[in-house]
């Protein structure tokens, strides 16, 4: 969980301006603003006023005491709740799938404090350009640090991209040819750039780490290692195995074919081994894969385990709710 801090609070009149809301938060009927964190609950009326407070070992409590120009008196009391919150840093913010962890995180600030990383600043404007999405490159391990400093968990949505070659004419038959440019290759991105994380996320001393990867990592000539003479799934495997080795409470999802359409609407399965790849459900929303990344961080019997990840046709079974179960229906370690 965040640690628990202590806010100030810093006060005006309202002949002073405020400060910016983007950057600290203040109450919408008065130019009170937090001159660190944003509180995470709004006080729904305040003004002018004297700042008092206490601390629980789950909360802190502020009482507020006020006189505004006509000496009225008022008192409003803010609970600040960041030790029951946990600070989350999901990393490859700016892709397909990361963007989706990224905003459910966001809509759940009653239960997390989301943060980002990206590779570019046009990824991070790209995403809306918040404070809590930082810049860095995960091949670089010391530009990691500011970034997973003080967080709970880690969800990694990291990924070489390969690169469709110029002039592929589908028309005239024959398989698209990919690369990697140079230093994205997947040695470097999913291999060095993931340990980069694993590591500094155990010194840090960081409670889980969900990683995402691909089904398909049993056969070493699954057609994705071809991709760009890359062997994705190879370097994906290993690095898998360095987090399982690692100690830190973990799970690795191996996703299915990732689609881009709406979740919560089908039943989720989960294998082992690649065995969903023998069946015809191989393919899973990329929101669903999202939750499940979230839904980890919440139960025990997520943690030191792999799954593959897929679901059933929209329309068959039942859409998952119960991730607890979903998660039990799994004993593999790796």
């Amino acid at each position: 969980m965040a640690t628990l801090t202590r806010v100030p609070l810093v006060f005006s009149s309202s002949k002073v301006p405020a400060p910016s809301s983007k950057s600290l938060g203040n109450c919408h009927k008065c130019n009170c603003v937090a001159s660190s964190l944003p509180l995470t609950r709004k006080v729904t009326d305040c003004s002018t006023l004297s700042f008092h407070s206490f601390s629980s070992s789950s909360s802190s409590f502020s009482s507020l005491t006020t006189r505004d120009n006509k000496g009225f008196r008022r008192t409003a009391v803010v609970l600040a709740s960041m030790a029951d919150l946990s600070t989350v840093l999901v990393t490859g913010a700016g892709g397909r799938t990361g963007q989706i962890v990224y905003k459910k995180l966001k809509e759940r600030s009653d239960q997390y404090v989301a943060r980002g990383l990206v590779r570019t600043p046009e990824s991070k404007e790209k995403i809306g350009g918040d404070d809590d999405v930082l810049v860095g490159d995960i091949r670089d391990a010391s530009s990691l640090i500011p970034a997973i400093q003080g967080i709970d968990a880690l969800i990694i949505l990291t990924s070489a991209v390969p690169i469709m070659k110029p002039g592929f004419d589908p028309t005239k038959g024959g398989r698209p040819e990919f690369y990697f440019e140079d230093g994205a290759y997947p040695e470097q991105v999913d291999w060095i750039g993931q340990k980069n994380q694993i590591d500094a996320a155990k010194e840090a001393g960081v409670k889980q780490i969900v990683l995402v990867g691909s089904m398909g990592g049993t056969n070493p000539n699954n057609p994705l290692n071809s991709l760009g003479n890359g062997n994705i799934l190879v370097w994906k495997r290993k690095a898998e195995q360095y987090l399982a080795d690692s100690g830190v409470p973990y799970t690795i999802i191996r996703a299915g074919g990732l689609q881009d359409r709406d979740g919560g609407i089908r039943e989720l399965l989960v294998g082992k081994d690649d065995e969903l790849l023998q069946t015809e459900t191989r393919t899973i929303a990329r929101p669903d894969v999202a939750e499940v990344c979230i839904q980890a961080l919440k139960f025990e019997e997520a943690k030191f385990k792999a799954l593959d990840l897929a679901s059933k046709p929209e329309g068959v079974g039942t859409p998952t709710k119960d991730f607890k179960a979903l998660f039990s229906q799994i004993t593999t370690r790796f």
